[in-house]
């Protein structure tokens, strides 16, 4: 009896020690691959790196950017520049003459005529201290300063200080199914001989109007064709404008800036709240 005993403890401890030896490899196994786990490189996120920018992130005034190796341009737009008033109406507006309007942009331009004719604005969104958006606000009466980087030429207005930024890096233009459009869109530009050219889309449409009562849609695009004089003196843009929904074909215009070195540019605000008392922000002569 004490011998059967004795074999059924000494069966159950090798049986004990075998299940053991088997589950030893297996569990060496798992702590390798664990420890391999813990060392091994992570997978390339597909989001930007937050820790800080790739090549193909930078921003224009980022240093790895300013200091890439690109042609010197043909000229330096940096100074503080005034719309030629020679022309009479001629140098702000942008037409005429004005390509064949659609129906609808017809009807907006008949109406605004209509309404200068009684002395009154037809949709002053300016006089409501909306920004002008462009090309508009280039031809404001105010001075505007420029200071061009070998990557972005900036541009503040003395009217609202709008401010407008020309990419110059060779950057594309934003994925249309995410940009964020703005009154004065996103311009870029590119040179070609003694021209920078820059090519300007996704413009906010809301309360935007080129000329007298002239509309714009999501379809609006711009180029600018831009020279400067010999003496450095003149600034010439020769404009070249489309938008499908509201006229055919090209509209071409031509302005020109002189350079004013006795000027700066200020702070301006027009804010709704704080001009309420000025006539033009309130004036029942402007139709809504």
């Amino acid at each position: 009896m004490k011998t059967t005993k004795i074999k059924l403890v000494l069966g159950a401890a090798l049986c004990a020690l075998s299940l053991a030896a088997l589950a030893e490899p297996a569990a060496s196994a798992t702590r390798r691959h664990a420890r391999a786990a813990t060392s091994a490189k992570p997978a390339e996120p597909n989001t930007i790196d937050p820790r800080g920018p790739s090549d193909n992130t930078l921003g224009a005034l980022a240093p790895a950017n300013l200091n890439k190796p690109r042609p010197k341009p043909p000229f330096n737009l940096t100074g503080t520049w005034f719309v030629d008033l020679s022309r009479g109406p001629a140098s702000w507006m942008f037409g005429p003459p004005y390509p064949k309007f659609l129906p609808e942009a017809q009807k907006d331009f008949d109406a605004a005529k209509a309404a200068s004719k009684e002395g009154r604005a037809y949709h002053d969104y300016i006089g409501q201290c909306y920004p002008a958006g462009m090309p508009v606000i280039m031809t404001r009466v105010w001075p505007i300063a420029m200071i061009q980087m070998p990557t972005a030429v900036y541009m503040v207005s003395g009217f609202e200080n709008a401010f407008r930024v020309i990419y110059l890096d060779g950057r594309k233009h934003t994925d249309p199914d995410v940009v964020v459009r703005s009154y004065n869109g996103e311009s870029i530009g590119h040179w070609e001989g003694k021209t920078l050219v820059v090519d300007t889309r996704y413009f906010d449409t809301s309360h935007h109007l080129i000329d007298d009562g002239i509309p714009i849609s999501n379809d609006f695009r711009m180029v600018e064709h831009v020279s400067l004089s010999p003496d450095g003196k003149k600034l010439n843009i020769h404009y070249q404008m489309w938008d499908p929904q509201n006229w055919e074909g090209e509209w071409d215009s031509d302005k020109s800036w002189k350079r004013v070195d006795d000027q700066d540019i200020t702070e301006v605000e027009c804010t709704p709240d704080l001009d309420k008392h000025l006539p033009s922000t309130q004036s029942v002569l402007n139709i809504r």
